[in-house]
């Protein structure tokens, strides 16, 4: 599993848009939310951090690794 700290997602258009952006590269992926700390868990099936990082980014939203 792989935390992101997204410090600009604060609503559910946010959750929406970081959730497509991730199943767009791994459709497998199991997302976690937890808006007021403004991250994101996600348990990738195939995608690497990187990839993830960049989808979340092309979505736009600065994500960078956290401690989970």
């Amino acid at each position: 599993m792989v935390t992101f700290q997204v410090p600009e997602m604060s609503c559910n258009h946010c959750v929406k848009a970081i959730t497509e952006a991730v199943k767009a590269v791994d459709a497998g992926a199991q997302l976690n939310f937890d808006l007021p700390a403004r991250r994101v868990s996600v348990e990738p099936a195939s995608a690497s951090t990187q990839a993830l990082q960049a989808a979340i980014a092309e979505a736009g939203y600065e994500a960078t690794p956290a401690a989970a």
